[in-house]
């Protein structure tokens, strides 16, 4: 039958099976309990079993440890804005000797700034990183290549059609492409562009993923598809309509931004791991230099073709 169970200073507000008990009454099992089971009852028992209070300091150790880990990331996101502010500061105060607009909306400004770097950072560290090494790590454990390919295509064209830096820099394209007469100076033409924009270029970062997914699976050398790859981007120039070129290169850059980067990176270290005989170091990296640039082919010819 269920019996009381005593903790020193602590009773078990819960009662537990006989066999989980020996004959005083201490708890013999290993099973973890909750310190908010508990309650004072004001006496001391010297046999009185002591999981409960080890859980509790558990607690508060994982607690302050968490504490930690956000204060350490605020420290290093306002170590990497410092430069920014101080050259901002140098500039503003220096060299051109004017006082700093709106000071207390900067400052405010800041630090949402400091606050957001600090807790996307935490984020991939806790989340995305992880996420897309386990799931490399579950692809290559089944074996199915179609599988991973069809994951890897998925990956580069989902984090690329979400990437902000795209739409807003679609979205200035297509405005600009109006002002230039490319495109028919409607809300409806400039949407049609800036779609057709961002799809391409999600399309081309899928490829570039799947290219080098199969790079690292066959251990192919990456310095020699990069160096044709540029080639090909050379003579894309060549053809491309001039307008159309410096936005091809600048979705080469815009591609690898907050979202792509960290889910691609973990995908590619992840999958090296995993795979006998290669070298996360060697064979790991390499996969954002794809998705920088096969865009810079696919816009050059989106503007052929339109």
């Amino acid at each position: 039958m269920p019996v009381d169970v005593k903790f020193g200073v602590f009773e078990l507000k819960r009662r537990i099976p006989e066999q989980d008990c020996d004959l005083m009454g201490v708890i013999k099992t290993n099973k973890p309990i909750a310190y908010s089971d508990c309650r004072f009852t004001g006496y001391y028992n010297p046999l009185a079993c002591v999981y409960a209070r080890a859980t509790h300091q558990h607690q508060e150790s994982t607690l302050q440890k968490g504490f930690l880990a956000i204060l350490r990331s605020i420290l290093g996101s306002l170590r990497d804005l410092a430069p920014i502010i101080l050259v901002i500061g140098f500039f503003q105060l220096v060299v051109l000797q004017q006082p700093i607009p709106d000071l207390i909306n900067l400052l405010v400004g800041v630090f949402c700034v400091l606050l957001g770097l600090t807790f996307f950072i935490f984020g991939l560290e806790m989340g995305l990183f992880p996420l897309g090494e386990s799931m490399a790590h579950a692809f290559a454990r089944k074996g199915s290549a179609a599988w991973l390919i069809a994951f890897a295509f998925a990956l580069g064209f989902g984090t690329t059609i979400a990437e902000p830096a795209l739409i807003a820099v679609a979205a200035e394209a297509a405005q600009v492409a109006a002002e230039g007469g490319m495109i028919a100076a409607t809300d409806e033409a400039q949407e049609s562009y800036a779609d057709g924009l961002r799809y391409t270029v999600a399309f081309s970062v899928g490829l570039a993923i799947v290219i080098g997914v199969f790079r690292i699976i066959a251990g192919w050398s990456i310095q020699w598809m990069i160096i044709g790859g540029y080639i090909l981007v050379v003579i894309m120039t060549a053809l491309a309509p001039q307008e159309i070129i410096g936005i091809a290169y600048d979705s080469g850059g815009v591609t690898t931004s907050t979202i792509t980067v960290p889910l691609v990176t973990a995908l590619g270290v992840g999958l090296a791991s995993s795979i006998k005989g290669r070298n996360p170091m060697i064979d790991g990296f390499g996969l954002i230099a794809f998705a920088s640039l096969t865009p810079m082919i696919f816009v050059m010819l989106y503007g052929m073709v339109i």
